[in-house]
C-alpha cells in the first residue's frame, strides 16, 4: 500500500495500444508500480497477427474497463496527476501506426475531464524506460539499447546527456519477433508465440552448452546490422519437408539468432566505444537468448535485461515518463 499522506507527489497514468496489447499502468515517483495491466488482443488460430483495424476496434473495447480498474485501485483516482501516452512507434518524424491513435484518444479525453498535463512518447521510447529505470543502468547516460519486438529490431546508442538517439544497428527486414511468430505459427503454435519456440530450445538444450548445428545458415553482421528473411525462409522449408524435428529447429533457430546478437553487441560495443547494453523488447524475455549472452560475452561489457513483464510491450515505461515531467 502506498501512503499518500507522506508522499505527497501525484501519480502518474501511462497507456499503450500497441500491435498486439493493451497496456495501462500507473506509477508513483519513488517508482512503485501501483498498477499494471496488460491484455493481448485476439489473433485467431493459425493467424500471422492482425489487421491494424482489427487491433484498433479490439484496444477500443478493451481501453474502458482497464482504465475503470486502474482508477479503481487503492489510492489512486484522487491522485493523478498526469497521463502519458504512446503516440508513435518510435520516435522519428513519420512514424506512425493507426493503432496509437486508440491510446492517444483515451488519454487526451481523461486529460481533458481531470484538468491534468497530457505527454505523448513513441513506444519504443517507453520500452526503454521500463526496463533501464529498474536496472542497475538507470543512471547511465551512454549506453546502447537493443529494442526486440515483434516488428521492430533495432540497436539504439543512447546519450540522456548529449540528447542522442540513434539508431546504429538492427535488422534491414524482418524483425527478430517476425521470425519467431513466423516459425511457431507453422509449427502449430498461436500466435504470438515467440515463447513456445523459446520453451521448445530450452527443453532441447538441457546441457546448456548452446552449440550451433549447421541446418541454419550463420547470420551475418554488416555493420552493426543483418538481414533475417533468408533464415525465416529456411524455418519454412525445414517445416515443410519435415526435416528437423520442431525441439531441434527450435534449439539451432534460437542458437543462430542469439549468435547474431552476441556479434551485433560486439561490434557495436567497439565501433562506438560503448560497454554498456540494454536489451529490451518481447524477445528479451527470451530464456534461451539470455542464457546465451550470460555464457558467451566477455566480462567486460555490462548487460541488463528487464524483468519479463516489463520487457514485453506495457505502459509502465510511458507512465514512468510522464512521471518525471510532475515530479521533478
Amino acid at each position: 500500500m502506498v501512503n499518500l499522506t507522506m508522499n505527497k507527489k501525484k501519480l502518474s497514468l501511462g497507456i499503450d495500444t500497441s500491435n498486439y496489447k493493451t497496456s495501462v499502468a500507473v506509477t508513483a515517483s519513488d517508482g512503485k508500480i501501483l498498477f499494471n495491466f496488460q491484455e493481448f488482443l485476439n489473433v485467431k488460430s493459425g493467424e500471422r497477427g492482425l489487421r491494424q483495424s482489427e487491433a484498433l476496434f479490439q484496444h477500443v473495447q478493451k481501453l474502458p474497463p482497464a482504465i475503470k480498474q486502474a482508477f479503481d485501485a487503492e489510492g489512486v483516482r484522487d491522485n493523478i496527476g498526469a497521463v502519458s501516452v504512446s503516440s508513435r512507434p518510435r520516435p522519428v518524424e513519420g512514424s506512425y501506426m493507426p493503432v496509437f491513435t486508440a491510446g492517444l484518444g483515451a488519454a487526451e479525453m481523461i486529460s481533458s475531464a481531470l484538468g491534468i498535463p497530457l505527454y505523448r512518447f513513441s513506444h519504443q521510447e517507453g520500452h526503454i524506460e521500463a526496463v533501464k529505470h529498474y536496472s542497475p543502468m538507470a543512471g547511465t547516460n551512454r549506453l546502447i539499447c537493443f529494442h526486440f519486438s515483434g516488428g521492430t529490431t533495432e540497436a539504439i546508442l543512447f546519450d540522456e546527456s548529449e540528447g542522442i538517439f540513434e539508431i546504429v544497428g538492427g535488422s534491414l527486414d524482418l524483425a527478430y519477433g517476425q521470425v519467431l511468430d513466423r516459425t511457431g505459427v507453422a509449427l502449430g503454435f498461436d500466435f504470438p508465440c515467440g515463447q513456445d519456440v523459446d520453451r521448445l530450445a530450452i527443453c532441447s538444450s538441457d546441457d546448456a552448452s548452446y552449440d550451433i548445428k549447421n541446418n541454419l545458415t550463420k547470420i551475418k553482421v554488416r555493420d552493426g546490422f543483418v538481414n533475417l528473411s533468408g533464415i525465416e525462409t529456411q524455418c519454412q522449408r525445414i517445416i515443410k519437408e519435415h526435416t528437423m524435428s520442431p525441439e531441434a529447429l527450435s534449439a539451432e533457430l534460437m542458437g543462430v539468432l542469439s549468435r547474431s546478437v552476441l556479434d551485433m553487441t560486439l561490434f557495436l560495443a567497439e565501433k562506438y566505444s560503448v560497454d554498456s547494453f540494454l536489451y529490451a523488447g518481447g524477445v528479451s524475455c527470451s530464456e534461451y537468448l539470455r542464457g546465451y549472452l550470460k555464457k558467451t560475452l566477455p566480462d567486460n561489457i555490462q548487460t541488463a535485461f528487464g524483468r519479463p513483464e516489463l520487457s514485453s510491450d506495457n505502459a509502465v515505461g510511458v507512465s514512468l515518463l510522464g512521471g518525471r515531467k510532475i515530479w521533478l
